[in-house]
């Protein structure tokens, strides 16, 4: 299972991912759902093809044998610290490494800039997805940011506050 640059060809693949990672009824075969929390779309695939017009942005996605992508996370690099997003796994094939091997592959990413922070931004509700990314070194900074403004990223169903968590590399 290779962890490699995503292509603007992947963007459909990415789209259709990403989306059954967070929302609707397939990512509830997961734990990583938001579905629970938000409506609508987690991304688009006009907005996905932006990312590949930005050089501060790379997506790494895992792809199975098969050359199915099953995992993918997206990377930007700000100032001195690479913020890590998207964060996604196929729902059914959760808990057996490729979120673990994605977040390493970003680890790896991050020193070849000669970056040696990653920060992420986490629904504060989620108490598991805190957890998992507190077993993996990173740490609360106490910073909060609003969720996104706007319907772009979903439709919240509660006010959603996000928490930014660091991680040093």
């Amino acid at each position: 299972m290779p962890i490699t640059k995503a292509t603007l060809t992947d963007v459909s693949e990415l789209n259709v991912l990403v989306n059954s990672a967070y929302r609707g009824e397939t990512s509830k075969k997961g734990w990583t759902t938001e579905a629970h929390l938000l409506d609508g779309l987690r991304i688009d695939e006009a907005t996905l093809k932006s990312y590949f017009d930005d050089p501060k942005i790379t997506i790494l996605k895992n792809t199975e044998n098969s050359g199915e992508i099953t995992g993918c996370v997206y990377l930007e690099f700000r100032a001195s610290k690479l913020y890590v997003g998207m964060f996604s796994v196929s729902p059914l094939l959760q808990g057996k490494g490729t979120g673990r091997d994605l977040l390493l592959a970003a680890e790896t990413y991050a020193i070849q800039l000669n970056c040696h922070t990653l920060t992420i931004t986490v629904i504060s509700t989620r108490s598991e997805l805190i957890s998992w990314y507190e077993r993996r070194g990173f740490k609360a900074t106490g910073e909060t940011e609003p969720f996104h403004h706007g319907t772009k990223f979903g439709i919240p169903k509660q006010p959603i506050e996000l928490i930014v968590m660091e991680k040093n590399v």
